[in-house]
């Protein structure tokens, strides 16, 4: 980094030397005395192993080697100067390209619509959605931004809550009328309960707390899946019960499609997150994605979920 800042301090000397013409000239400009200049300039060619500069008293002349440091110097310098204007556009202007990553039936249902909306309202910046099963790895380059859900517990990423989300148990009218409701978490075990595949998440195994105690409950999954939008359709269909975030539930639960269980108990929050890597803090169109989805998704949660 040194001698890069090196070189590029003695480019810009060298042009400065050119455009006045003489030693003399530069050095006035440059607020030194003319031997100052002089030795400056004689310190380079020798690292250069070249003459730059033929000089008399009265002016100078560029030599073949000097013509092409000139050239050059110029065309890097306006590079820098090109990339130095670009950095500083796009932190303070959104535009440019954005990687999001969410997994499949949230991202398809509450994030795809809203990048429709950002878009149509932010035209100079381009968003490339993905869904996954799994959300990748966060140190991996391989996006800008993840909503995902729950804080990661990697530092070297920040973590913005988008907003918060319960995960609650629920099954459908027929199915409880069927079986009946349970009345603790350990009479799970004698239910059919919908089991969902994510990620490293303990497979059939459900943690609920009430105050301090927690109970850990082995679960017995008939029918298992890995797309959480269809073990809720299966709970409709009364196939049993499932424990499902609320922004997935909600219009069921209000219509009455579904219906909660063991109300008093609390399951492992799923509180969503826009996860981005330090490196984007001061991008403008990064800040302004995630403002946009942390305004959408608390004017939503105002709307469908109650207080």
């Amino acid at each position: 980094m040194k001698a890069h800042a090196t070189a590029s301090a003695e480019m810009e000397f060298f042009t400065l030397i050119v455009r006045c013409g003489s030693l003399a000239t530069a050095a006035r400009e440059l607020g030194v005395t003319a031997p100052v200049v002089s030795r400056r300039l004689a310190g380079m060619e020798k690292r250069l192993g070249v003459t730059l500069l033929n000089r008399t008293t009265r002016r100078i002349g560029l030599t073949a080697e000097g013509t092409l440091y000139l050239s050059n110097a110029r065309r890097i310098l306006e590079d820098i100067e090109a990339m130095e204007r670009q950095l500083t556009r796009s932190a303070t202007q959104a535009a440019g390209l954005i990687r999001v990553n969410a997994t499949l039936g949230f991202g398809r249902n509450q994030i795809a619509p809203l990048v429709s909306r950002f878009c149509s309202l932010h035209p100079q910046i381009e968003v490339q959605l993905q869904l996954s099963v799994n959300p990748p790895p966060l140190t991996e380059d391989s996006f800008d931004i993840c909503v995902r859900f729950g804080e990661p517990p990697d530092a070297r990423v920040h973590a913005r809550l988008l907003a918060p989300n319960r995960r609650l148990l629920c099954a459908s009218p027929a199915y409880l009328a069927r079986r009946g409701i349970p009345q603790t978490p350990r009479e799970l075990a004698e239910h059919d309960c919908l089991g969902i595949r994510h990620g490293d998440d303990a497979y059939g195994v459900w943690r609920l707390r009430l105050g301090r105690q927690e109970t850990t409950v082995k679960v017995h999954s008939a029918m298992s899946t890995n797309d959480g939008d269809i073990a809720v359709r299966w709970a409709l269909e009364g196939h049993g019960i499932v424990l499902r975030a609320e922004w997935d539930i909600v219009e069921h639960l209000r219509s009455g499609r579904l219906q909660q269980v063991l109300q008093r108990y609390q399951a492992p929050s799923a509180d969503i997150y826009a996860v981005y890597p330090h490196r984007h803090q001061s991008a403008s169109r990064i800040r302004t994605f995630i403002d946009f989805l942390a305004e959408a998704f608390a004017a939503e949660q105002r709307e469908r979920l109650p207080a």
